[in-house]
């Protein structure tokens, strides 16, 4: 299955750069990063090897050799013998597009990418630490500092915000993969916000339908206790048509009246049922208190 890191560094390999220095740049960057303790370098992508393969000047007595993967490792790595030349590290560069090749290759050697739901993620997993020191100056220069951690005894540089991760991209080239995350972004915001959307709706569903019930009960006891013939024209008409239509609006309700009522003006004739409704069971409370003191 295809990943985000892989098509990046897939896409970077097949970049060749135009100027002599710059692939001398990228050439020292890539074994510098890819090189292990038995001096070779050595990758999981077939297309990092052939763009470091292409780069060596005595490319012919240096086949890759590529190694089949292990119940750890399933995928195969492919290898190749790095120069004697190449084999020390490489001073810092001075000019911009070398630096910015230095960190491309690093990537390419040492990068992964992804954007899962948890988030955004970029980082390098480098082997020692002077390697991590040379990065992490590399990227302070051209996008900006790096967090840092220690992992099983490799230190990792790693950046978590996305304008951080599209700045890095952007810098060495990966645009692909720049445009990928815009993508992932612009679809979570999407979804976040017809989630808000939807949560809002449910809630202001839920309290429109509590209240509907209280004022169902309100015009219950108010048409029991007082009758409902008793009511001015107004309030007896909202009251029917509640009690008629539970379920909807105060605007939808007073677009049943005759004439229409606004939205304002079905609630205040609801506020005026209710407060006849606490008028009339205080009027009640009392009356049972007077007969309980005459008996």
């Amino acid at each position: 299955m295809r990943s985000l890191s892989a098509d990046t560094k897939d896409a970077l390999a097949r970049e060749m750069p135009a100027a002599e220095h710059c692939r001398a740049a990228l050439a020292g960057a890539l074994a510098h990063y890819a090189r292990n303790k038995r001096g070779t370098f050595t990758t999981q992508r077939a297309a990092v090897a052939r763009l470091f393969w292409v780069l060596l000047e005595d490319r012919k007595m240096r086949p890759v050799h590529k190694v089949a993967g292990t119940r750890l490792h399933r995928l195969p790595s492919y290898e190749i013998e790095v120069p004697k030349a190449l084999r020390a590290a490489p001073p810092k560069p001075r000019r911009r597009c070398d630096r910015i090749l230095d960190v491309r290759a690093a990537f390419l050697a040492a990068g992964s990418l992804s954007a899962a739901s948890q988030g955004y993620h970029l980082e390098f997993v480098l082997f020692s630490e002077d390697r991590a020191q040379r990065l992490g100056w590399m990227l302070r220069s051209l996008v900006g500092e790096p967090k840092r951690t220690l992992r099983k005894k490799r230190y990792v540089l790693y950046y978590k915000d996305f304008e951080a991760i599209v700045g890095v991209l952007s810098t060495i080239g990966a645009y692909g993969a720049v445009l990928h995350l815009e993508d992932v972004r612009a679809l979570k915001e999407t979804k976040n916000r017809i989630h808000r959307l939807v949560n809002s709706e449910v809630a202001n569903l839920e309290r429109a339908t509590t209240a509907a019930a209280a004022q169902r009960r309100t015009i219950e006891f108010v048409a029991e206790a007082y009758g409902m013939r008793k009511l001015p024209r107004a309030l007896r008409e909202i009251a029917e048509l509640r009690l008629a239509h539970p379920d909807e609006t105060l605007a939808e309700l007073g677009h049943r009246c005759k004439p229409p009522a606004t939205k304002s003006a079905v609630n205040s004739r609801l506020i005026a049922l209710a407060a006849l409704a606490a008028r009339v069971h205080g009027g009640q409370g009392k009356a049972a208190a007077a007969a309980s003191g005459k008996e």
